[in-house]
Formats: C-alpha cells, sequence, structure tokens
C-alpha cells in the first residue's frame, strides 16, 4: 500500500545528486513531485553520521529517486538540501510506503 495521492498536497522539485566533478556538485535534471512538507526542526543524522538539524522534512510516495545531497527546492520557493532519506514500508500492514526526507 502506498501513502494516498490526496495526502500529498504540496509540490517540490527534485534535483538528484550524481556526485562530483571539477567544479563542485553535479546533479541529474530536475523533477517535480507531489509531496507532504513539514516545516520543522528536528535534529537528525547525516548521511556521514554528523548530527544536523533539519528545518523542514518531505514525504513522498515510495519510488522516489533522491539520494542525500540532492537539491530540493520546497513550495516557497526555498532551495534546501537532502541530509537524510529513508524507504518506509510495513509489508502485510495496513500503513502506507512512503519516503521520507530529511532537508538541511
Amino acid at each position: 500500500m502506498r501513502v494516498p495521492a490526496y495526502l500529498l498536497r504540496h509540490t517540490v522539485t527534485v534535483e538528484p545528486y550524481a556526485g562530483e566533478s571539477a567544479y563542485g556538485h553535479v546533479y541529474d535534471p530536475p523533477f517535480e513531485v507531489r509531496a507532504l512538507v513539514s516545516a520543522q526542526h528536528k535534529l537528525t543524522r547525516s548521511s556521514t553520521g554528523a548530527q544536523v538539524l533539519s528545518t523542514a522534512q518531505v514525504i513522498t510516495a515510495p519510488d522516489l529517486n533522491c539520494p542525500p545531497n540532492s537539491r530540493i527546492t520546497l513550495p516557497d520557493g526555498r532551495a534546501t538540501t537532502a541530509l537524510s532519506v529513508g524507504n518506509h514500508t510495513a509489508p502485510g500492514l495496513p500503513v502506507p510506503a512512503c519516503t521520507e526526507v530529511m532537508c538541511e
């Protein structure tokens, strides 16, 4: 079971992180995705294990391609970076599968 589309009330733009070049971060082409955005401060761990402050959390469908360090534009126009990405599933239970992105 996937997170119901009617709960995903926002639209965010995701530019998936593709690696590094001589000029800095490289991103794949941007795409829009339906999401539920919560703008609140939470302590979380980055992909390197450092404790950091997340200022926004984005919940989307479970098939989102958004590795850590991806660039995300929130509904208010603020550009942020994905700190960590979690895929939530519960096979056999009546809860929806989703992807949660903790943003800088």
